[in-house]
């Protein structure tokens, strides 16, 4: 049905603007919660806390939360590499490394998703069209780069690392999400998003906990209202819409958030913190923009010997902004 189809658009729509504009302003709530807390300490309240929420609201609405051994242990998985791995990588990256550097890094992403898809026997093929825009949305990623490029970005052993810890963090990020989309768990959306969230908590809090970390932690009131941001911006809104997207979009569009979530920060910056917005800025967003509109409206086939997937019958059920 043509209102059934537009229904469908809008909510994609929707859920790709909660990924870009909420996920674009966490990178500086990490960068504020990193100064007081250890990443281990902000993903463990952090995730812990949003994940036994979000389930807690999925009982009392009467969705299923419970689980077999299999659904637990794959979604306990991914929950592992995305959040426990590829979040909290990120937020000690940010200890190493200035914020906007590391949210430009992350435009990495979908060189990764590409990658990962081309490997696979059952992977994603992107058109010229999608091509060209990712080598288009890695020029614009340059072009805001280009006044640190051109003034001579000499990195030092700690920049070295976080460099490291940032490309390591997305090359995560794309693992997992590559295979959220293989596996078949026949899970609500929102409950899959709220038990990945509290065991990467957990994980988190089980790691920390030798360390020390508890014990090092500085719980000012600046580090409270980050992570608690974290929460609902990040994790409530911006995760949960991004499991919802992994298995309603193709990876290559749903990569773009990559190119999209740098331009929020800046903005963010400027906005928040009265930074300069220069003309390499303006210009790159711009190109990125262009990069964007061509991947999501590029086409995407799977090779004719792979066999097609079974639908995700579940999730259903779950679309950004039911009830």
């Amino acid at each position: 049905m043509p209102g059934g189809n537009r229904s469908y658009r809008l909510k994609v729509i929707g859920a790709f603007a909660l990924v870009y504009i909420f996920w674009g302003s966490t990178y500086l709530g990490i960068g504020i919660a990193v100064q007081y807390v250890s990443a281990l300490i902000m993903g463990a309240v952090r995730f812990a806390i949003a994940g036994a929420i979000l389930l807690l609201w999925c009982a009392l609405r009467g969705r299923r939360v419970r689980l077999s051994m299999q659904e637990f242990l794959r979604l306990t998985f991914l929950g592992v590499v995305l959040l426990s791995i590829g979040n909290v990588l990120l937020g000690i990256a940010e200890t190493y490394i200035p914020t906007g550097l590391a949210s430009l890094m992350i435009a990495i992403t979908p060189l990764w998703f590409l990658l990962l898809e081309r490997l696979s026997s059952r992977g994603e093929r992107i058109s010229r069209r999608g091509l060209a825009g990712i080598l288009l949305g890695i020029c614009g990623i340059v072009v805001l780069m280009w006044p640190a490029l051109r003034a001579g970005l000499h990195l030092g052993r700690r920049e070295f690392v976080g460099a490291g810890l940032v490309l390591l963090s997305s090359a995560c990020w794309a693992i997992g999400s590559v295979i959220s989309k293989r596996w078949r768990i026949e899970v609500d959306a929102y409950v899959a998003s709220g038990w990945q969230m509290m065991m990467a908590g957990l994980v988190n809090c089980l790691v920390a906990l030798p360390l020390g970390s508890f014990r090092e932690a500085h719980w000012t009131r600046s580090a409270v209202l980050a992570i608690g941001y974290l929460i609902i911006a990040g994790s409530w809104v911006g995760f949960t819409a991004y499991v919802w997207l992994l298995h309603h979009v193709s990876t290559a569009k749903l990569a773009t958030y990559a190119y999209v979530n740098p331009i929020v920060a800046v903005f963010l910056g400027w906005l928040i913190l009265h930074e300069r917005i220069t003309a390499y800025i303006a210009a790159g967003s711009v190109i990125v923009m262009v990069s964007v509109i061509l991947i999501t409206g590029a086409k995407h086939t799977r090779p004719s010997t792979a066999p097609e997937p079974e639908p995700v019958s579940a999730l259903t059920g779950a679309e950004i902004g039911s009830d």
